[in-house]
């Protein structure tokens, strides 16, 4: 990682002073890799916490609640009941590009492209911002699970992981984390907010796809929301503690030849 070059990414920056800098500093002159791997994991952790603690809170408090918990699960016995032929290929759609393999092979394709320019922050973003999003759904559906909506669902998928939304998180974690870091290089404003309005209506097109076909709850689709922005931020904050320790080891870099500089007049 220490040989790219992300400077075109400003939101891969780390703040002076901020917390990725402080931890980056934490590990003195490790690699930039290294300082990513540990930041990564240390994120990772908090945000399974976060979202196990989350789905407790539904699954043991918001669903017994009798007017939540019968609205959660009466919203998607409304939206089945309107299906037509028209909306479940749409929703097809909206489940594919929120998912397998549209996403895998998306963030694939940037991350190789970026690879081969040695923009290593960028394809890391790209590759370990769906990994995160994808472990973090499978621990906490594994850890709390809850039964999918009793309605009949139009995917032959496990009974008892509805939530979180694995759907609606992926799709935020790789859409709007991508237009996060696009949109901090475009100095367009009419660009930014057209990037921005994509990011957000393809992960809302996803969630309403998924109670279409009566794979998730509401309350499913927020959790999914949370852990896609969690994700989103994991990979900031493990990007920006990469940047810093790269800075940090070309500053010293830069005195040491400095030193050596002088040394030899």
């Amino acid at each position: 990682m220490d040989s790219s070059d992300d400077g075109d990414c400003p939101v891969l920056h780390a703040r002076e002073g901020g917390l990725a800098q402080r931890f980056a500093n934490s590990f003195g002159s490790a690699h930039p890799a290294a300082v990513f791997a540990a930041a990564l994991v240390c994120g990772y952790v908090a945000l399974v916490a976060v979202s196990i603690l989350l789905a407790l809170f539904v699954t043991d408090v918001l669903v017994k609640i009798g007017g939540i918990g019968n609205a959660d699960e009466s919203a998607i016995v409304s939206i089945v009941a309107d299906r037509t032929s028209f909306l479940t290929d749409a929703s097809s759609v909206g489940s594919a590009v929120g998912g397998a393999p549209v996403l895998p092979i998306l963030v694939a394709l940037i991350a190789i492209v970026f690879a081969i320019q040695r923009r290593w922050l960028i394809a890391a973003f790209a590759v370990f911002v769906l990994v995160v999003e994808s472990a973090t759904y499978r621990v906490t559906s594994w850890v709390v699970p809850r039964d999918r909506p009793h309605v009949h669902r139009l995917e032959d998928l496990p009974a008892n992981v509805s939530y979180p939304s694995g759907h609606t998180a992926a799709s935020i974690a790789v859409y709007a984390g991508l237009v996060l870091l696009l949109t901090s290089a475009i100095p367009n404003r009419k660009l930014r907010i057209a990037a921005w309005v994509m990011a957000i209506v393809l992960p809302l097109f996803v969630a309403f796809s998924r109670m279409y076909r009566g794979m998730h709850h509401p309350l499913d689709v927020a959790g999914g929301a949370l852990v896609g922005v969690g994700a989103v931020l994991v990979l900031l904050f493990a990007c920006r503690a990469a940047e810093a320790a790269r800075s940090t080891a070309r500053s010293r870099s830069a005195v040491a030849r400095s030193g050596r500089m002088r040394a030899a007049v």
